[in-house]
């Protein structure tokens, strides 16, 4: 019995000694496809083009799935002083851009993201008077 759980031990041991080395022969596994990407929005406005700070930038996707409801998710950022919103890892296809500032007009339109670092301009006009 002693010597059965002596061999086993020692079995054990060298299984785990074996695979804890890297295989020599063995090479990196080839990159798969980027799904995110970085997304910069530049958001400027007005007859001037003057950068817009502090605007609220949501991006919206819609991943369809076949047999359950489709999952969404939204990011939210906000612009600098040079009006530019960064997200960070924000995945690749189709997305949902709006654009919510005081003292400017309500902005929104989908976008294909398609490569890895990926810039979205957009201009922001004034809303209408009241009278």
């Amino acid at each position: 019995m002693g010597m059965a759980l002596g061999l086993i031990v020692g079995t054990a041991i060298l299984l785990a000694a074996q695979n804890s080395q890297p295989p020599a022969a063995a090479s990196a596994p080839p990159q798969a496809a980027a799904t995110t990407c970085r997304l910069t929005i530049e958001i400027k406005g007005g007859e001037k083009n003057v950068p817009v700070e502090n605007a609220s930038v949501y991006v919206k996707y819609i991943e369809e799935r076949k047999l359950s409801k489709d999952k969404k998710l939204e990011l939210n950022v906000k612009t600098n002083r040079e009006g530019l919103a960064h997200v960070q890892e924000a995945p690749l296809g189709r997305a949902l851009v709006q654009i919510v500032a005081e003292g400017w007009k309500t902005y929104g339109r989908w976008y294909d993201v398609t490569e890895a670092k990926q810039t979205i301009s957009i201009h922001l006009e004034k809303p209408p008077k009241w009278y």
